[in-house]
């Protein structure tokens, strides 16, 4: 059997961190070993220089391939012209990375994509190009490899009060993923993890696609429903199935323990 291992960690936070619960997760790390490490958004706290300089070092902890996109914490609030003029520049020069990032192996194709808008404070949009950007791309991948695609914002909400967080233009996006081969569909933002498969609330799609949710991986600013969480992601190559862990931190431990499990089966 052959297997494929990532980390899935969203809404650090970098400025309103704790020490022992980052420890904590890049003890998780070393002791998983994961092939590499998706952030699904919202670094920093404010986006400032040295929110994200600490995150940068943060990450370079890892010693893994990390693939990072922005979410609406990483552009400027209260710097106004920094958000009219330089919205992405700290995020930047912090980590030198693209706002539509991409990773690839011969089992794994990961597709960024930047629901952050200036002009919105908090809600995301994914555009109409967007979506056929990452379309495309999905249409190009290899026949085994696993196909993510990632947001910040969700692209689907299992409580009522999240329903105002919810991707703008997401149903467009899960059509086009969906059709295009996609398997998951990773995010954050609101701090609740879950996984659900979108055909229980889009049963036309053409095939399975999850939805794959993670909470606040090392700040404070924890739901009341959920500790500091993040997601070990399994790809059984030759079955074609994921094997999704979430850890929870334990403040009486000082650790991340093993939460629960879902089992994902793709289409193919």
């Amino acid at each position: 059997m052959s297997t494929l291992r990532f980390l899935h960690l969203s809404d650090t936070h970098f400025g309103t961190e704790q020490a022992a619960v980052a420890n904590a997760l890049l003890a998780l790390n070393a002791a998983q070993k994961p092939l590499m490490a998706i952030l699904s958004g919202d670094i920093t706290q404010r986006a400032r220089r040295a929110e994200f300089a600490a995150a940068a070092a943060f990450l370079d902890c890892l010693e893994i391939p990390v693939m990072a996109l922005p979410g609406n914490h990483d552009i400027p609030l209260f710097n106004v012209a920094g958000r009219l003029l330089r919205p992405y520049g700290n995020y930047h020069r912090a980590l030198q990375t693209p706002l539509m990032p991409e990773f690839e192996t011969e089992q794994l194709l990961a597709l960024g994509v930047n629901t952050t808008r200036w002009y919105r404070h908090k809600d995301g949009e994914v555009s109409d190009e967007q979506i056929e950007q990452i379309a495309t791309r999905l249409r190009s991948a290899r026949p085994g490899q696993l196909r993510i695609v990632v947001t910040h914002q969700p692209v689907h909400v299992i409580e009522q009060r999240d329903e105002h967080n919810r991707l703008h233009n997401h149903e467009a996006a899960i059509r086009a993923w969906a059709a295009a081969g996609a398997d998951l569909v990773l995010g954050g933002h609101i701090h609740l993890p879950y996984v659900r498969d979108l055909r229980e609330s889009y049963p036309d799609l053409s095939r399975k696609l999850w939805c794959v949710q993670a909470g606040t991986a090392v700040s404070r600013r924890v739901r009341f429903e959920a500790s500091n969480s993040v997601n070990i992601v399994d790809y059984d190559t030759s079955r074609h199935a994921c094997q999704l862990r979430r850890w929870d931190f334990s403040s009486t431990r000082g650790a991340f323990e093993l939460y629960g499990e879902v089992a994902m089966r793709l289409d193919r």
